[in-house]
């Protein structure tokens, strides 16, 4: 992977990481993006008491982790492997997917105007990361057609050349979020609430589909093209389920995990 980024990350921020050396109590990483050292102490790799660190994590592994602490003086950067949640994991993977997607892409137009791929992928980021963080955040632009690259500053056939093959291997690619919703009325009016509150949560996206699956239980599929406002979608259907529940009702979303 060409993408490394300038400086240290910030607290809080989700980085892949790569397993270098596992001690009796801690992990030590390489913050691949970075090209930094970090270390995961064993109380941060999961909950719970641990008996083998080796259980969790192993050498040369890939890890996704959240950084805690950073001491700019001595440089050390302290992780978490346990407080990264499921979405979290799957936001930061999906985005790795599709810068190494991009990469590669700079790659085979390199390999068909037989120039390095390297040179051409600094080539190409010297000017696309003067305005975006990674390549295909713009690939994506390109796809919208909201930006065009030669105005960017890329040389025109270079740019005719990575338009075109983005518009060919940068389609959306959709994603899903499911679960389950329960609903128990106990009031009279028990099915009139269900048929409305279903149907609130229907109007939410022309994407989100619910499945009757039996007693009281209904299967709920969201699909989207990016995790963040797909989030922000179960979080409205969480609400209205809030308003569901009262004293003679209750109502409540079990998530499927997501690996």
């Amino acid at each position: 992977m060409f993408y490394k980024r300038q400086g240290i990350p910030e607290e809080d921020e989700i980085v892949l990481c790569k397993v270098t050396q596992i001690l009796p109590n801690s992990v030590f990483v390489e913050l691949v993006e970075y090209e930094k050292q970090g270390m995961v102490h064993i109380s941060e790799i999961a909950p719970g008491r641990i008996r083998n660190l080796r259980d969790y994590v192993s050498d040369g592994r890939e890890i996704i982790c959240k950084v805690l602490r950073i001491n700019r003086e001595r440089g050390h950067i302290d992780l978490s492997l346990r407080r990264v949640n499921s979405t979290q994991r799957a936001e930061k993977l999906e985005e790795i997917k599709q810068e190494i997607k991009a990469e590669t892409l700079i790659k085979n137009i390199a390999k068909k105007l037989k120039q390095p791929a390297h040179e051409m992928y600094t080539t190409v980021t010297s000017i696309i990361f003067k305005e975006y963080s990674h390549l295909y955040l713009c690939f994506k632009d390109i796809v919208e057609g909201t930006v065009h690259v030669e105005k960017l500053g890329l040389e025109k056939n270079l740019a005719q050349e990575i338009t075109t093959a983005v518009l060919d291997k940068f389609k959306p690619q959709k994603i899903e979020l499911k679960g389950v919703v329960k609903l128990e009325p106990y009031a009279s009016a028990g099915v009139d609430k269900i048929k409305s509150t279903l149907q609130a949560i229907e109007k939410i996206s022309s994407t989100m589909k619910i499945t009757y699956l039996g007693a009281g239980r209904y299967k709920l599929t969201l699909e989207d093209t990016e995790y963040k406002p797909a989030e922000k979608k179960i979080e409205l259907v969480q609400r209205i389920l809030e308003q569901f529940t009262d004293k003679l009702s209750t109502a409540s979303f079990e998530r499927e995990k997501t690996e």
